[in-house]
């Protein structure tokens, strides 16, 4: 499974993009901008996906 999961314009988001998990990093809220969009109940269950894979987390 990659580690990545792949947002088109239909996920309502304005140009093809990629959640990246590959490279976790924590940041203190106030250096996080406005919000860009958000992803439906499927989406986030890749996302989910992804981020237990790349912590090692085999399901």
């Amino acid at each position: 499974m990659p580690p990545e999961v792949h947002l088109a314009r239909a996920d309502v988001i304005l140009k093809d993009c990629a959640i990246n998990l590959d490279h976790l990093q924590t940041v203190s809220k106030t250096r996080i901008g406005e919000l860009i969009t958000t992803v439906g109940p499927d989406k986030m269950e890749q996302v989910q996906a992804a981020f237990l894979f790349t912590l090692g987390f085999d399901f």
